[in-house]
């Protein structure tokens, strides 16, 4: 592995597993090794077993009547799935069995081979599952354009949705979509009403049962929508039309059971890869979501405080998708030997269960052990159920495959012509055909943006602006030359690259061009799109350690040898598993510190040097903390670091020749014209905190003053500190700041040690120091002051309490220097209590009374991306 790859570490010490919230699985870590071979059924996967059944068995003979196949085979399916691929499948919470997306594959080879062959497909296709799984494939499938993948299920659910009409109608299915529609109207002349009564019945429950208001309206939605849609379309349908076509379910003593397949070989190869594709697609798809959905309710899970009883929900293991294909081929083979259905992964089946609290593999095996006893117990009261009310629940998830969300998606990001392809083909002519369709589409689109490049050039005032949108590839080379060669020898230009590929002809053709004008005497300056400019110094072309290479675990130049660097960018992926290494970019070239960046110390802390990069993600543990779950095995050594004074001198020469060439012009502005920041910046020295960082501010803009705890001691304190007084004076008066933010932030030790004083603390330093929170933890405990708390929520314990409350205090505090009290009488300056969850990489500022000292209720408001509130106080950075 490179060494300018960001250096994996095993994370096991306790301190750090007590920092991740409950059922949160780290994205970088492998999964946890299991604990024992027992299989445990906790009560959530018991009532979520129990609300996935009843939503299973409606779904699984509405899919069999859909396929027209034998009714049986449905819950076969059903029982199959939850149980084999529940215990074998890679994805603990993903529910297996009969799909909508198969519907349509499925029923043209029972029309075209028979039931018996369609079995003998499945096996095929079963075990074609088993050895993509084995060579590691799955991932590749997933390398599809997402388009043309929603753009497939899509047209799918449009072909079920017209066959499923044709039977709430009261009719029969056709054997296409467009026959299908062709049908409707001759449907509708000889329409009776008994079977579109109990079909728009269904679907107005299915529609309006989670919508259902008030207390009883929530007790009544704990039942699924599809149980309470059938079971009440079945009871109307036995007292209003009972000659009305119902479920006829055979003996067991006459079910099919697969024969050898009979028909030319070609197309019998062609079947079992188009139940294949569309069976492994539609799983891994839903995999991929479960994670989404397991994911996003851990997060709510850890944002709420937990219950002093609760009970912590356990890690929810990430999918190993090439093992789920590996699962759901063998419930393939078992279904077609059984006389099944085709499985696969549900997204319906799989959300509910993920929203029913499940937390392992029980729920998903329990819903097939159900199944299979209602098949055996459960005949009679099966087949009251109406065809109609199953036609109309499968049409409706038919529907829902068109989604909306994804063709905006698809939309925003231009790929709609492939999408609306894929879906045109699907429809008239098959799935394989319609895949193909959209491919053929997909590529066309990409040639198209490959070969489309603008190139101009404007002169500005004996400076040339070259603008290039698009890609540059060997194909625009010829238009490049000609466009660079009408710049006068010698003269200055801008080269503006609005693109995010350049091939090595493209490359050379500029850097030629670029080398000629610099000869003659010219400069040439290349920038981005948002006019950053783009440049590396000579000494770094090798070297991984750039100004915007990632900071965490980031001691590139701690390493030996770093000239045999290359630039690897990422890490294998352990296993097939998807890795989303946390990077980091830079708004602009400007990582240094910042020289007009003032860090005052009190208390005798320690100021740390922190950059001015702005990353898009947060940095995730210290390096020296160990990631959950690792297993115990041996890890290679890693190179030794440098320490003490070797590393401070690594990084300045890091600096000096990366960074410093870079940022060399606009701190040579501010050593001319001096420091003019807008804020004073009054917080806490934990070295988690990166001011520039989480401020997206630059060289210049804060004054920054760092002590520990954020404490601001009013004037006059016993044993005050000058140098916190100093700095608040000398930014009012002297830099005359615009405004004064006290930031306090998560996890503060000095919060923690005032909530463990004991009276007979020894005097030491800090502890003297620490004297000035004790105002914020008497009014913390004074039942006449309204507690800070954080909109929303609660805060989650003691400590964050207290971090809130000391950040409006120390607000007090601030308002008692003189100088700060005649400028905010003045108008001329405000204040700004801010709170900084480290955890979360979340800011919260104090609602604007509140800091200003005219409110009692104090309410941290969360800052969002896109809030408009962020982009006033903060918007100053550096040029």
């Amino acid at each position: 592995m490179s060494a300018c790859v960001p250096t994996r570490h095993d994370h096991t010490s306790r301190s750090w597993r007590q920092s991740n919230g409950p059922g949160i699985k780290r994205p970088h870590s492998p999964p946890p090794p299991r604990r024992g071979g027992r299989f445990r059924i906790a009560g959530a996967d018991l009532s979520a077993s129990i609300t996935v059944f009843l939503i299973a068995v409606p779904m699984s003979l509405g899919l069999a009547v859909a396929m027209d196949a034998p009714l049986e085979a449905g819950l076969v399916s059903a029982a199959v799935g939850g149980i084999v691929a529940g215990l074998l499948g890679g994805t603990p919470l993903q529910v297996s069995g009969p799909s909508a997306g198969l519907t349509v594959v499925t029923a043209e080879l029972i029309q075209i081979y028979g039931w018996r062959t369609t079995c003998a497909i499945t096996i095929g296709a079963g075990l074609l599952q088993i050895l993509l799984g084995a060579v590691r494939a799955a991932r590749s499938a997933l390398a599809v354009s997402p388009a043309i993948v929603h753009g497939t299920l899509a047209g799918i659910g449009v072909a079920i949705a017209l066959a499923q009409l044709q039977v709430v109608l009261g009719g029969s299915p056709q054997s296409s979509a467009v026959d299908n529609a062709l049908a409707l109207p001759a449907q509708l002349d000889r329409l009776s009403p008994a079977a579109p009564l109990v079909g728009g019945l269904t679907i107005a429950i299915l529609m309006a049962w989670p919508r259902l208001p008030g207390r009883i309206g929530r007790a009544v939605r704990r039942i699924p929508a599809a149980l309470a849609s059938v079971a009440i379309a079945t009871a109307v349908a036995a007292v209003a039309a009972p000659g009305i076509a119902r479920v006829d379910l055979p003996s067991w003593r006459s079910h099919a059971l697969p024969e050898p397949p009979q028909g030319p070989v070609l197309a019998l190869a062609t079947a079992v890869f188009a139940v294949t594709l569309v069976a492994s697609l539609e799983s891994l798809l839903a995999a991929v979501a479960v994670d989404k959905l397991a994911t996003d309710r851990a997060g709510r899970q850890s944002a709420e405080p937990p219950a002093p009883a609760a009970p912590t929900a356990p890690p929810v293991r990430r999918s190993d998708l090439d093992r789920e294909l590996r699962g759901q081929g063998i419930s393939n083979v078992l279904s077609g030997l059984l006389g099944g259905l085709p499985v696969s992964g549900g997204a319906v089946r799989s959300s509910a269960n993920v929203r029913a609290g499940a937390t392992g593999r029980a729920s998903t095996v329990l819903h097939g052990v159900w199944v299979l006893l209602a098949a055996g117990l459960l005949v009679t009261a099966l087949e009251w159920i109406p065809l109609a009310a199953l036609a109309a629940l499968v049409m409706m998830v038919g529907i829902q495959m068109v989604s909306f969300a994804h063709i905006r998606n698809v939309h925003k990001h231009r790929e709609f012509p492939a999408y609306g392809a894929t879906i045109t083909g699907v429809v008239l002519f098959g799935v394989l055909k319609g895949v193909v369709i959209g491919i053929a589409v997909a590529v066309v689109i990409a040639l198209h943006r490959l070969a489309r490049t603008r190139i101009t050039v404007t002169d500005q005032g004996g400076q040339h602006l070259v603008v290039v949108r698009g890609q540059l590839t060997f194909l625009a080379v010829p238009r490049l030359s000609r466009t660079l060669g009408r710049i006068p020898q010698g003269g200055d230009a801008v080269v503006e690259l609005d693109g995010f590929f350049m091939d090595h002809a493209a490359y050379e053709t500029i850097q030629d061009w670029s080398n000629a004008q610099t000869a003659q005497g010219g400069r040439v300056v290349f920038t981005g799109r948002c006019g950053g400019r783009i440049a590396e110094p000579a000494s770094a072309a090798h070297s991984c350690c750039r100004p915007w290479t990632p900071w965490r675990n980031h001691h590139c130049h701690d390493r030996p040898e770093p000239a045999s660097v290359h630039h690897d960018r990422g890490t294998r992926a352990d296993d097939g598993e998807r890795e989303h290494h946390a990077t980091a970019t830079t708004a602009g070239p400007s990582p240094s510190p910042s020289p007009g960046t003032t860090d005052t110390t009190a208390a005798g802390t320690m100021t740390d040097v922190t950059s001015n990069a702005t990353p898009t993600t947060s940095a995730a543990a210290p390096a020296t903390e160990p990631i959950p779950g690792t297993p115990s095995s041996p890890t290679p050594p890693a190179a030794p670091r440098r320490t003490g004074a070797h590393r401070l001198v690594s990084g300045l020469s890091s600096f000096q020749r990366n960074t410093a060439p870079l940022v060399r012009e606009e701190l040579a502005r501010l050593a001319r014209e001096g420091q003019r920041p807008s804020q004073l910046f009054i917080t806490c020295a934990d070295s988690r905190l990166v001011t520039s960082m989480i401020t997206a501010s630059g060289p210049g803009d804060l004054f920054t003053v760092r002590n520990v705890g954020n404490l601001v001691p009013p004037p006059g304190a016993e044993a005050g500190d000058d140098s916190v007084g100093a700095a608040i004076e000398y930014a009012v008066e002297a830099l005359q700041v615009e405004s004064i933010t006290v930031c306090g932030h998560s996890g503060c030790g000095a919060m923690q040690a005032l909530l463990g004083a004991k009276p007979d603390n020894p005097q030491t330093s800090l502890w003297r120091w620490l004297r000035h929170g004790l105002p914020s933890l008497e009014r913390m405990t004074s039942r006449h002051r309204a507690w800070a708390r954080i909109s929303g929520r609660l805060p989650a314990d003691a400590v964050e309490q207290l971090c809130l409350t000391n950040v409006v205090q120390q607000l007090d505090h601030l308002r008692a220097h003189e100088s700060v009290a005649r400028r905010l009488a003045e108008g001329t300056l405000q204040l700004h209590g801010m709170y900084f969850h480290v955890g979360e990489a979340q800011a919260y500022l104090l609602t604007e009374d509140a800091s200003a000292g005219t409110c009692l209720d104090e309410v941290f408001d969360h800052v969002g991306p896109g809030d408009p509130s962020s982009s006033g106080e903060w918007e100053r950075t550096s040029a």
